[in-house]
């Protein structure tokens, strides 16, 4: 039912955005409620408020630490990210004006660590394939999927693989398209 074409909620004209106004007025007096309904503790000290809207409003939330200007000031426990700086929520990286290639870096550099110390135990190519699966694919899998790859990234990675698959070989005995292919289509008539 939940996926149903038939079911549709009520259109009430200005409601939505009544509701979301009501919720920027009174965000702070909304989370201390739930926290006493449900017995959580939110944690202001990691609350992060990423500024949208115009560059004029932006720079209003920044200034007086509003949300609205009838509203109380935001406690100073409460971060306001700048442009630049991107801050992570559910695995993601976000914020305004952002370089994407921020959170790769250290996804990368860990990527980089690990294959360097599984290189020590000179794993089969088999091995290296599982290797490369886990340690890359696993790595890589959520930030590519919640905010996509970066092209530069992508090759530097194929270049990793590549490396840690053939020794850092110069000219590899088998060209990638190849080492792409599963053990059953390499099998075949006709491939290496």
């Amino acid at each position: 039912m939940e996926n149903s074409d038939k079911l549709s909620g009520y259109s009430i004209p200005g409601v939505k955005d009544k509701i979301i106004i009501h919720i920027h007025n009174n965000l702070e007096n909304i989370l201390n409620n739930w926290c006493k309904a449900s017995g959580a503790k939110f944690n202001m000290e990691k609350t992060e408020i990423i500024p949208i809207g115009s560059k004029t409003h932006q720079n209003k939330v920044v200034n007086t630490r509003k949300l609205n200007q009838q509203d109380q000031p935001l406690e100073n426990a409460i971060r306001i990210t700048a442009d630049g700086h991107p801050i992570r929520s559910l695995g993601a990286w976000i914020g305004n004006k952002t370089n994407n290639l921020t959170p790769w870096e250290t996804i990368t550099d860990k990527i980089n660590t690990d294959l360097k110390r599984w290189k020590k135990c000179h794993p089969t190519l088999d091995g290296k394939r599982y290797i490369v699966q886990m340690i890359v694919g696993g790595i890589t899998q959520f930030l590519t999927k919640a905010q996509g790859m970066p092209r530069n990234i992508e090759s530097a990675l194929i270049k990793t693989i590549r490396n840690f698959i053939w020794d850092d070989t110069k000219s590899p005995p088998i060209n990638l398209e190849q080492l792409y292919r599963t053990k059953e289509e390499g099998n075949q008539p006709g491939c290496l």
